[in-house]
């Protein structure tokens, strides 16, 4: 059965092979990772200048520091010299330069070129000219963002619009001052599934009744099948006898003082294209950042979000952090048992979306608009 003669009820997804095809995904890493902002950090990863951590954006290893001056700044990891990378860690520290451990090339945490056995002797390298590429930051929410296009899209239009598109506007999610928020938690899972397949998970809430019997008992509606996301605005509201956003519905912790009447007892969740997603409830925030390894991995990185004051006192977040630690490990699950069915005979020409998850074809529709392709007749 093709698209042009399913039933009014369903539409057609992407096929098998975009899934599971690394020419495929190669397209995604160059046109949609490379091209657009990518959350790569909590700013409070970076405590003070010298800081750093390196993050794959799609086929580039990317270094982001803090300089001296106490502003984030990132740098492709790549030494100018003769194409080493400079630091191989995940994460760590340097006093005041990054050197290059194959010839030494120094360069300072501006990126400038300070230092390289017989550089003296070399008066027509330019410091600057020689010194490591920029890559374009933005800070938001309290999270850092990198851009890899020689001229980035508008972070406003790109980022910002993304969550006005999903609540209606920007006010409703700086109620949570998530920039001031501290990380209480934060769990990294490594999925063996094609990054689409999380964000389609994500999306869509016509699986909540079958996997997430927790999830369902706080939010009640989400056993209807349709996700908070399918509404401009709407937040899912809790179940009457439900107190707080924890994995037994008991009472959670301090309440976020920004948040408002109307978004109290409610939760929120945003997807912001290509890799992050945003959870929103009255006394933390969930954010999750996913980095697309292989056509067929994808690692998230999760952090759970409360008062600084909540953090610092040692609170028990236990129940709250279970909740949706089991919602992840459940839906990671279930992509990881839906990634081998993308190779079968039977899915070379896709599946199906059924009316709750109608905007899931609007997703693939722009996955394939950024590739420059059209969808298969």
């Amino acid at each position: 059965m093709t698209s042009t003669n399913l039933p009014d009820s369903l539409i057609a997804t992407l096929p098998g092979s975009s899934y599971t095809d690394p020419g495929i995904f190669a397209q995604e890493q160059e046109h949609i990772f490379e091209t657009m902002w990518f959350c790569v950090a909590r700013a409070s990863d970076l405590p003070k200048p010298g800081a750093f951590r390196t993050v794959d954006v799609g086929r580039e290893s990317i270094l982001v520091t803090r300089g001296r001056d106490d502003a984030v700044r990132a740098y492709f990891n790549v030494c100018r010299h003769r194409g080493a990378k400079l630091r191989t860690e995940e994460s760590g520290e340097v006093k005041r330069a990054f050197q290059c451990p194959y010839h030494a090339w120094t360069y300072d945490l501006s990126g400038k070129l300070v230092a390289a056995p017989n550089l003296t002797k070399m008066p027509d390298v330019g410091r600057t000219e020689y010194g490591l590429v920029n890559v374009a930051v933005r800070e938001w929410l309290g999270y850092v963002w990198v851009c890899l296009a020689e001229n980035p899209p508008s972070f406003e239009e790109e980022v910002i619009g993304e969550v006005i598109a999903r609540l209606g506007d920007v006010e409703s999610i700086e109620h949570y001052g998530i920039d001031h928020l501290a990380v209480g938690r934060r769990i990294v899972y490594d999925v063996r599934a094609n990054w689409k397949l999380i964000i389609e998970n994500f999306m869509e809430c016509y699986h909540c009744a079958t996997i997430h019997p927790e999830l369902t008992e706080v939010l009640p509606e989400f056993a209807d099948g349709y996700a908070a996301q399918y509404y401009v605005g709407h937040g899912a509201e809790f179940g009457e006898e439900i107190h707080g956003f924890t994995v037994d519905g008991s009472e959670g912790l301090e309440r976020i003082p920004g948040v408002s009447e109307n978004q109290d007892r409610r939760y929120y969740a945003i997807t912001v294209k290509p890799q992050v997603f945003i959870n929103l409830v009255p006394d933390h925030v969930i954010f999750h950042r996913m980095y697309p390894v292989a056509v067929d991995r994808t690692v998230v990185e999760c952090d759970w979000l409360y008062l600084p004051g909540v953090v610092e006192s040692g609170k028990d977040v236990s129940r709250s952090v279970e909740l949706f630690d089991r919602v992840n490990r459940q839906d990671f699950d279930a992509c990881e048992r839906t990634q081998p069915g993308m190779s079968s005979r039977l899915y070379a020409k896709g599946g199906v979306l059924v009316p709750s998850e109608h905007h899931i074809g609007a997703f693939h529709d722009w996955v394939l608009g950024r590739l420059g392709t059209r969808r298969p007749e």
